[in-house]
């Protein structure tokens, strides 16, 4: 297994290829604005076929460059949960105002909590944990203890619950269900660096308050 990264666009986000080198198979995970390009030269040229765009939801940052990628690699299959679908068939229903237009697209397949999904022969699980948007998953590398997160628990904070669709007490339920997993897994967030569970359990005040809250 390898892993690249890269963080950019008007909301420094980061994305995330998986790669199982030996079948020749990776799946990008999110598309920000103006950051896939290099990963995607790189995926071409060490002769990777790019399986999969899969998507940990569908606001803007998380979507924007789908295009850019399934017009390098059109056999890319675009994944998103269906409560979050609607932001990329219609993104301009966005309430940022963006200095570039996304284009809608139907994604090519949903995700659903529980599903099961392959890189070659990595295995991941799709885990469901909405709030800060209604369709926010993330994606669970078991055998490699590593965990897409998305916007759930990022830079040492979680995600915003103040926009239309989120719900904060939906997203102190995701983080209480992902903090259950065990401690070393790797987190590989959507903003900020790369951290563990563990580390966010010790260092994360927003975490901890939300753990406490269930214990108190």
């Amino acid at each position: 297994m390898q892993i690249i990264t890269n963080t950019g666009g008007i909301a420094v986000t980061n994305c995330f290829v998986i790669a199982d080198e030996s079948a020749k198979q990776a799946v990008l995970f999110d598309a920000p604005d103006h950051t896939v390009e290099p990963m995607l030269d790189e995926l071409a040229r060490r002769g990777w076929e790019l399986i999969g765009l899969w998507l940990t939801h569908g606001h803007f940052d998380h979507v924007a460059d789908h295009l850019v990628v399934t017009q390098k690699f059109p056999n890319a299959k675009v994944l998103i949960h269906e409560l979050d679908a609607p932001k990329l068939r219609n993104p301009k229903t966005s309430v940022f105002v963006l200095p570039f237009t996304i284009p809608p697209r139907e994604p090519d397949g949903l995700l659903d909590d529980g599903q099961k999904l392959a890189i070659g022969s990595l295995e991941l699980e799709v885990i469901h944990t909405p709030g800060h948007s209604p369709g926010h998953v993330m994606f669970h590398l078991a055998s490699e203890k590593i965990l897409v997160g998305g916007d759930l628990i990022i830079g040492g904070s979680i995600g915003r619950t103040d926009l239309p669709d989120s719900d904060h007490a939906a997203l102190e339920a995701s983080v209480r269900k992902i903090m259950r997993l065990p401690p070393e897994t790797r987190l590989l967030p959507g903003h900020g660096d790369i951290s563990t569970l563990g580390q966010e359990r010790e260092n994360n005040p927003y975490v901890q308050q939300i753990l406490q809250t269930l214990s108190s």
